[in-house]
């Protein structure tokens, strides 16, 4: 039988949880202070603790610290008649598994107190607990950055990416619809499968829909489906994304992208929780938990008309905020090893790690497209690579000359060639350039290069924007960036 210790200074709610613990099978302890907690904890093993978050000369936090400083593998629940958020986040800092607060309801108790056993990956009861070695945190290191090829995502070691990890095992296993705000490619998608699987949602779909990428015409029907001959071209019924989702989680990216009928049409499955088909006469009752992305504030989308501030305050139930990554920069190699490790399992190759200068461009460069380019980064040199270590001449040309590239503001000089439009593109100075030591060529070359760059960091350097913004094609771009380079290393 599993042993629970309950520790609250309130004699009856320690009989009442006494009580109804008993009545499932556990053996329950009770201490009504932190002494007589430490005592049983010190000469009887249990297997989890339930712990209150206000004690009389002492708090639950104190008892949550000593707790898991001696014995890191006993699972704490936290009890609390303070239901913020700032205090969930400070009790999952320290190590508690999970917080509920007062008043208690017996399905939520008993489900996360058996949630939290069967996670545990060996019941303290059954080993010699007090000769566990605390947890130092390398093995929590090396756990958070292994991951099997069905792992496709894993969680960075910054501070700031620690506080994402927090609040998705906060809001995880609640009903609440989310907003995830954060840059394209930051991994905004990857952090919507983890609230999934964190939810009593998680046997059920996870259904994710770009709707950047849906059409004006066709995103009703991929989003509620259609019934046959409901419009032109429909051959048949389709099954929408909604109903697919039905019982589980769907994640809606880029959503201030969809039009203002079907936003209207996404107001209705949100309030009333029923949607029909495009054609249907027949409503269809939904059970999907909603998860919403955006690289842009809604709110301010909805002040600008592009966004109904009534979906907005529907969707608006919790909502975080993913860093880039050059804001986290502890978070580049880790990501960078585990993209090689997938990419040595894809190629069948055994790169086993980068060059020193490869790790100092990384760590300097701005990752404009964040995971998503660090990952395509990282694919393309590891194919290229024949040798053991990634090195500089296997990366893209525009990453490996990032430090060439961020020219600081000068002051002007007489001596100074300067590109003609120049100022359109960069209102800061450009490099020096020396009459007596330069050619008019190498002005030029100089002088086009500054422009291209300037191009490339307007677009994010996404290559066919820049070309755009050039007014050239794509292959011309690729061409005067390599006729730079050959220039430069003669």
């Amino acid at each position: 039988m599993q042993k629970i210790l309950v520790i609250d200074d309130d004699r009856d709610m320690c009989l009442l949880l006494n009580r109804f613990l008993s009545k499932h099978n556990f053996h329950v302890a009770e201490a009504n202070t932190a002494k007589k907690a430490t005592e049983l904890l010190d000469n009887e093993m249990f297997d989890l603790v339930l712990c209150d978050f206000r004690l009389d000369n002492s708090d639950g936090k104190e008892m949550l610290i000593k707790i898991k400083e001696k014995y890191p593998r006993l699972p704490v629940i936290i009890i609390t008649g303070y239901s913020d958020i700032k205090t969930a986040v400070e009790v999952m800092k320290l190590g508690a598994y999970d917080y509920v607060t007062k008043p208690l309801f017996p399905d939520e108790i008993i489900l996360t107190i058996r949630k939290a056993l069967a996670q545990s990956e060996t019941p303290v009861s059954e080993n010699n607990r007090h000769t566990e070695v605390p947890n130092t945190g390398e093995e929590k290191k090396e756990k958070r950055i292994t991951a099997s090829p069905a792992e496709q995502y894993i969680f960075g070691d910054s501070r700031a990416f620690q506080q994402i990890i927090q609040q998705i095992e906060l809001v995880g296993p609640t009903n609440y619809s989310v907003i995830i705000y954060g840059e394209s490619g930051s991994g905004k998608e990857a952090i919507a499968q983890e609230i999934h699987k964190r939810s009593k949602r998680s046997h059920k779909p996870f259904i994710a829909i770009d709707c950047g990428a849906l059409s004006k015409e066709l995103a009703g029907s991929e989003l509620f489906g259609h019934e046959k001959g409901a419009f032109t071209g429909a051959l048949n019924q389709k099954t929408g994304s909604f109903e697919l989702a039905n019982g589980g989680t769907i994640f809606l990216d880029e959503i201030a992208n969809l039009s203002y009928d079907i936003q209207i049409s996404l107001l209705r499955v949100v309030q009333e929780r029923r949607m029909r088909r495009v054609g249907g006469i027949k409503d269809i009752e939904l059970d999907v938990r909603i998860i919403i992305a955006s690289n842009e504030p809604l709110w301010e989308a909805s002040k600008r008309g592009k966004f109904r501030e009534d979906l907005f305050h529907r969707f608006n139930e919790f909502s975080m905020t993913i860093p880039p990554l050059r804001e986290r920069k502890t978070d580049i190699m880790v990501f960078a090893r585990h993209f090689l490790r997938l990419t040595n399992e894809e190629l069948n190759k055994n790169v086993r790690g980068f060059s020193p200068e490869v790790e100092d461009i990384f760590q300097n460069y701005i990752w404009y497209g964040n995971l998503r380019e660090l990952k395509n980064v990282v694919k393309r040199a590891t194919l290229l690579t024949d040798g053991e270590l990634i090195e500089d001449r296997s990366l893209p040309f525009e990453i490996v000359n990032f430090a060439k590239l961020s020219f600081e503001p000068e002051p002007e000089m007489p001596n100074t060639i300067r590109p003609r439009h120049a100022s359109a593109l960069s209102s800061h100075t450009p490099v020096k350039l020396s009459i007596d030591e330069t050619t008019l060529k190498a002005a030029s070359i100089d002088a086009e290069y500054e422009m291209i760059i300037e191009a490339l960091k307007q677009a994010n350097f996404n290559k066919s924007k820049a070309a755009k913004l050039l007014n050239i094609d794509r292959k011309t771009l690729y061409n005067k960036m390599k006729q730079y380079q050959e220039f430069n290393n003669h």
